[in-house]
């Protein structure tokens, strides 16, 4: 594949990748793991391969981005850590059994796994969101730990970071109003992510036919250029979320995860 568009495929898509993590609260992997896999396949790699280094490498992107969306979140006072924390620690245990179980899958299994979640969510969230903002948000430490190793589970074996799934859980189950829902929802994630590429790493040492540099199943080279890029444009759109009116913002998450989900289920 030409070098020129390898380069400006990964700067545009974790360009917009990283706006949506500090928008809406999310890993961004729904948007970078079609593109990887599109360039990981065109170079030839065996698609069962593609779909695992596109899933490792870009929750290996997912967590320092993440993780600044959090802070910035954070710092506007927008991330119960109360429930993050049990939710994330929970999402560790949950993603190195779900990492575990994507290790031996096929790929064609896990890229359906990853489209058919996103475009089920994305409708999800256009047909029944409806924020109560006089309801407190609700906290069981039992409901917050099953709720995080399934978001883990989900993390590893979808290759996405969970926010798609657990911003809908935080507005509907949960009570948070969505830029509340958004700043936790990024944190949980940090440890959830984490749990994830460890896990990925793990599983991909010594395997055979791998893109050069690559440690475990991480693509080194796609995990430089989308984090130069998904962390600065993270800041921008941690700022414009608190700008913006949280029914906007929904449905631009929404709109965005059914596009990808439909492309991706159309191209398989």
């Amino acid at each position: 594949m030409d070098t020129i568009l390898y380069l400006l495929s990964l700067i545009t898509t974790g360009s917009l990748a990283g706006f949506a993590s500090g928008l809406i609260g999310v890993g961004g992997c729904f948007i970078m793991v079609p593109v990887q896999y599109w360039l990981l396949t065109g170079d030839g790699l065996d698609s069962t391969l593609a779909i695992r280094v596109a899933f490792a490498t870009g929750l290996a992107v997912t967590l320092p981005t993440v993780t600044t969306s959090a802070l910035g979140h954070h710092h506007r006072g927008s991330v119960d850590w109360q429930t993050a924390i049990p939710m994330g620690i929970a999402a560790v245990c949950g993603a190195i059994t779900g990492g575990t179980i994507a290790a031996w899958l096929p790929g064609q299994v896990l890229k359906t796994c990853f489209a058919v979640l996103v475009t089920l969510m994305g409708i999800r969230m256009v047909w029944d969101v409806k924020e109560c903002t006089l309801c407190p948000p609700r906290q069981s430490l039992a409901a917050l730990l099953l709720i995080g190793f399934c978001i883990g589970n989900i993390t590893s074996l979808a290759g996405i970071g969970g926010g798609v799934v657990l911003i809908p859980i935080l507005i509907l189950l949960l009570h948070y109003p969505m830029h509340h829902a958004v700043g936790t929802s990024s944190a949980c994630l940090i440890f959830s992510s984490a749990g994830a590429v460890g896990t990925y790493l793990w599983h991909g040492f010594g395997v055979s036919g791998l893109p050069p540099f690559c440690i475990g199943y991480i693509d080194l080279v796609q995990w430089a250029i989308l984090v130069g890029t998904t962390i600065p444009l993270s800041v921008l759109g941690v700022r414009y979320a608190h700008r913006c009116r949280a029914k906007t913002l929904r449905y631009f998450f929404a709109v965005l995860m059914v596009v990808i989900g439909a492309v991706m289920l159309i191209s398989g």
